[in-house]
């Protein structure tokens, strides 16, 4: 089942999405209201029954993809997970543990929506990722997945001279580095955790720049698993019902290369059997 967050130029609205048909079904109420039932069914032949129609069925392209996330839910981010990626990208080993920060709900794009070119960095970089969507009111954390509604694609676009720029003594700046308005792809839809087969999902990672693969990676090389992240982050801060998890990108990003996004750069993120972000970089109005 896939399910996005949409809308005709209205308020947002969740839908169920037919692909095949070119359709958008809007589901009545919010992701509070439905995802803790619909998480609990899935794998139930009934599972579908949870949801409730909110009106007639519409055509897909007649709608604007939306990140499938409410702005009262948290956006969090787990680094550091491929250790090719640290050691080809950053020259450094894999650590004891992941690491784990919140990004803004400000930096989120949808789909088809432009990424804006933040004035402050020269160093604009793409990260393509996994993206865990809980489902569940509270997670259990004796089994993490079962509070998993399903998966996303994202774009962990990130300001690497920001992110370098903390005092000394103190760190990186993960904040000016990973929540610049208008930056961050996700979507296009959630499929639910029931179309991949049990366990931490193996998918292909894939990541283009008009046209050219930059990245090439596959889940199957996480240092750690989705059911280790989500009970890893649950422990610290627990998750809430429409709560997103980013879980790592693999090697192949500009940090590595030195080559970095520019305006007019067209950027696919892609996972397939999930779906594709593709998003045109553009300078930013201010």
């Amino acid at each position: 089942m896939k399910i996005a967050r949409c809308t005709d130029g209205g308020a947002p609205f969740w839908a169920t999405v037919d692909v095949e048909r070119g359709q958008v079904q809007p589901i009545e109420g919010d992701i509070a209201d439905w995802g803790p039932p619909l998480t609990a069914a899935l794998g139930r032949a009934d599972a579908g029954s949870v949801l409730r129609a909110g009106g007639p069925a519409r055509s897909l392209s007649s709608v604007r993809l939306l990140p499938p996330v409410g702005r009262s839910n948290r956006v969090v981010v787990a680094g550091a997970n491929y250790a090719k990626h640290l050691a080809a990208d950053f020259g450094l080993k894999t650590h004891s543990q992941p690491i784990a920060f919140l990004k803004a709900h400000g930096a989120l794009i949808g789909a088809q929506d432009p990424i804006r070119h933040p004035p402050l960095t020269s160093e604009l970089d793409h990260e393509v990722e996994l993206v865990v969507v809980i489902g569940a009111a509270r997670v259990d954390r004796s089994d993490p997945l079962a509070g998993v509604l399903g998966y996303t694609v994202g774009n962990d676009v990130s300001a690497r001279d920001l992110q370098r720029s903390g005092p000394p003594g103190v760190g990186m700046d993960l904040f000016a580095a990973k929540s610049a308005d208008q930056t961050t792809g996700v979507g296009p839809w959630i499929v639910t955790r029931d179309e991949f087969a049990a366990g931490s999902p193996k998918l292909r990672l894939l990541l283009r720049v008009n046209g050219e693969t930059r990245q090439d990676g596959d889940t199957a090389d996480m240092t750690w698993d989705v059911p280790f992240l989500v009970k890893f982050v649950d422990e610290r801060s627990r998750f809430d019902c429409g709560d997103i998890l980013f879980t790592g990108s693999p090697a192949g990003t500009g940090q590595g290369s030195g080559r970095f996004l520019r305006v007019g750069d067209v950027v696919e993120a892609e996972i397939p059997g999930i779906g594709l972000l593709r998003n045109v970089v553009v300078q930013a109005s201010d």
